[in-house]
This record gives C-alpha cells, structure tokens and sequence, in this order.
C-alpha cells in the first residue's frame, strides 16, 4: 500500500483568525515529524491551500501562504483548492494517480470543515484514510470547544464504514515509525 501525507490548509490567514486554532504549535510540531519521516520512506508530503477571493486567504496574499511553522522541502508537492474538498476542482486525484498512491494520512485545519470533508471523499473514492487524531485542529465555536469538535471528528468519522474506502485513526507519532 502506497502512503501520502496529506497537509490541509495550514495557512497564515486561516490559523490567525480569531478565535485562534487550538494547540496549533503542537499540531504543527507533531506534522512536521511525521512529514519527515514519510519523507525518508520515500512517501509523498502534499500541502493544500484554500484560496478565496476577498478573503484574508485570497490567492497569493500573505494570509493564504503556508504558517512559517512548517517545515517543507523541495520535492513536496502543493495543491491549491477552492472548496472544502481537496478533491473538488483540484489536481490531487491526478498527482495521487500519478504516484501510485492508494491510502492518504490526513491532518492539518479545520477538523469540521476541510478535514471532515477531505476524508469523507477520499474514503468515497476508494482510498483508505488515516484520521492524524492529534494533528487536525479547528477553533473553539460558540456551541462547542474545539477539542470537543476534535474528538467528535475523531470518533464519528472511523464509525463511517459505508464507504468503498475505510477510514481509520492513528497519532502522528505512529505514522511512518
């Protein structure tokens, strides 16, 4: 089975809204490690950006540039997006195709929107999907914490078995160890 890491929408404008993203240092630390050590076993390491016009995360802005946390080398690859899907309108099932890739290791912002939707279609697609439980990070709601909203998405999305692909739960630091 082929592995990619999947990186979602770390980026200046969305992590610096307030309220801001919960623990997203830690999140950030642990997907740098894990994008390291998939690296060194050849996996790919893909970065989406969400772009939208009149937005403090508009194409090219300083808002929609990766946070200056992550660590990125070259040869990792980039995909840009417009909607909540990585999939929708993008070049990711193309350069997962390309690579031979069959299961994705998802992380990255905002556990109830791009997160969320990211894994359902790639499960929808057929690929396996691994859930990073403690690198996915949102911002704490008026109805609801952010960790709360964290581990809702961490215990109903592996529930999600009626999909070709299945969608399973890991810690970063189990992932390429």
């Amino acid at each position: 089975m082929s592995r990619a890491l999947l990186i979602i929408d770390l980026q200046v404008g969305l992590l610096e809204e307030e309220p801001r993203a919960v623990e997203s240092d830690g999140v950030i630390g642990r997907i740098n490690a894990m994008a390291e050590r998939a690296r060194a076993r050849g996996a790919p390491v893909i970065f989406c950006q969400h772009e939208e016009t009149g937005t403090p995360w508009a194409f090219a802005t300083a808002g929609w540039q990766l946070d200056a946390r992550l660590v990125r080398q070259m040869g990792d690859l980039h995909v840009r997006k417009t909607a909540l899907d990585a999939f929708l309108g993008t070049t990711l099932q193309d350069q997962l195709v390309a690579r031979g890739v069959d299961h994705l290791v998802v992380a990255g912002y905002a556990s109830e929107f791009c997160v969320d939707t990211t894994v359902r279609r790639a499960a929808g697609l057929g690929y396996a999907v691994t859930l990073v439980s403690d690198a996915h990070t949102t911002q704490d709601k008026p109805h609801l914490s952010a960790d709360h909203i964290r581990r809702h998405h961490n215990l109903t999305l592996v529930e999600a078995t009626n999909f070709p692909g299945k969608i399973s739960l890991a810690p970063a630091a189990t992932l390429w160890a």
